[in-house]
């Protein structure tokens, strides 16, 4: 972990470099700031100003206007005092100096810097991912593309079964597509869904029309004679049409800018409690920064951790020795998500261990499933399809370690339920307030 070192300097100009999300939502905490740095400058490489990445999936689809994703107007910042740089990328960072460079010849000089570049698309190592006809779904210009790609073509092939392979292939089908989906795994969203919650996506997306194969290994991509591509060929020799290939496998941090300025970076940029990186004039934030060994990808710890760093950075506005109440820290997250129109809620782990009780519900007429994990009472992991109201009560029952031993018979049934069960338990017991007042 990098060390803390005192700051004398107050923060007059604070550069924040990345125009995505986290870098938006930290120019909106501090402007709710009233002892916030003199001057903020951002750049973002893109040429759009800050807009909702969540939204990219109906925008694909064609449910939503391009319009409808932004979130402030590059007029906004100017009417904020902010400066606001776009369609430009940070090329270095002179660390001594305190000053960094763009692409265009821009150089800026800076107290505070602030790191929120953000995330690249992973790649497989896959011969042929390099031709023409290859795209990743990142962005608004992906998604451009894409919509592009869906008019001209007939078949497309998605390689990712998470989030956003999903949401990829749902758009380009309801484009006109005839979508192939492959997923490594032996069920989609693996990493959030049980076996039975993901056969029952599968089923559904299966009878929208989508061709899903899992299990599946990917050899190669093939090109036609114009060098384009035109098929992916499995390992078990499967051969699938493709005039568009996405890749939608996850993400990796954006950290090569950190890694240039000779910042301390593993798989992301080094951070501490308070998003300070190696260097005590630099900080980071959301998925670029790495933090105790762990990266980032969804918003409620981003979130988190803009809070905490727009306190840091007011703070050494005016006391440069103070230091926020309290820094970052790791906390459990439940994951709550729409999959082309199928709610899911899930948190804890995704498969039962030997140990773990099992409960499950299941009601096949209305596309309906509930599934607990519990040891030795308390609630540890839930997967939630279709009705998900219940799962922020799971959620808070799991994160108090609430025994959970006297509503277990209608801990399925939810909420009201089971509550009224607890209470009616602490009521009875020998220990409750109100015997202990009587």
């Amino acid at each position: 972990m990098p060390r803390r070192h005192p700051e004398t300097s107050t923060v007059e100009h604070l550069v924040i470099v990345g125009n995505g999300m986290a870098g938006h939502r930290l120019v909106e905490a501090l402007l709710a700031r009233t002892e916030r740095p003199a001057k903020i400058s951002v750049i973002g490489a893109e040429q759009a100003p800050a807009y909702n990445r969540i939204l990219l999936s109906p925008l694909l689809a064609g449910e939503m206007e391009r319009d409808a994703l932004t979130l402030h107007s590059a007029e906004w910042y100017a009417e904020q005092g902010i400066e606001l740089a776009l369609g430009e990328r940070v090329e270095a960072i002179n660390r001594d100096a305190r000053t960094l460079t763009t692409d265009a010849g821009r150089r800026l000089d800076y107290d505070r810097l602030v790191l929120a570049t953000g995330s690249n698309p992973a790649r497989p190592p896959v011969p042929g991912l390099e031709l023409p006809g290859v795209h990743v779904f990142r962005d608004l210009h992906d998604a451009d593309a894409l919509a592009r790609a869906a008019e001209s073509g007939r078949n497309a092939v998605v390689i990712g079964g998470g989030l956003l392979g999903l949401e990829a292939a749902e758009g380009l089908r309801k484009r006109g597509m005839q979508v192939s989906l492959l997923q490594r795994d032996d069920r989609l969203m693996n990493r959030q869904l049980d076996l039975t919650a993901a056969h029952l996506l599968e089923n559904e997306l299966r009878s929208r029309g989508l061709d899903i194969h899992t299990d599946a290994q990917l050899e190669r991509l093939e090109a036609d004679a114009e060098g384009q591509v035109c098929a992916a060929l499995l390992a078990d020799g499967t051969r699938l049409a493709a005039d568009c290939v996405v890749v939608a496998i996850g993400i990796v941090p954006n950290a090569e800018l950190g890694r240039v300025a000779g910042l301390e970076v593993n798989r992301g940029v080094i951070v501490d409690e308070w998003l300070t990186t190696s260097d005590p004039a630099i900080h980071a934030l959301g998925e670029c920064c790495e933090h105790r060994g762990n990266l980032y990808g969804l918003v409620e710890p981003i979130w988190r951790q803009v809070e905490v760093l727009a306190e840091r950075l007011c703070l050494d506005h005016d006391h440069a020795d103070a230091e926020p109440a309290q820094g970052y820290v790791e906390k459990p997250t439940a994951t709550k998500l729409k999959v082309s129109g199928i709610s899911l809620y899930a948190f804890g782990p995704t498969d039962a261990e030997p140990d773990h009780e099992v409960l499950s519900y299941r009601d096949p007429q209305q596309g309906d499933y509930r599934r607990l994990l519990l040891r030795d009472g308390r609630l540890e992991g839930a997967v939630l399809y279709g009705d998900t109201a219940f799962g922020p009560w799971y959620f808070e029952q799991a994160l108090a370690g609430a025994d959970l031993t006297a509503c277990r018979a209608a801990l399925l049934l939810g909420a009201t339920d089971a509550q009224a069960l607890l209470d009616d338990a602490s009521n009875e017991s020998p220990h409750s307030p109100a015997k202990e007042a009587a």
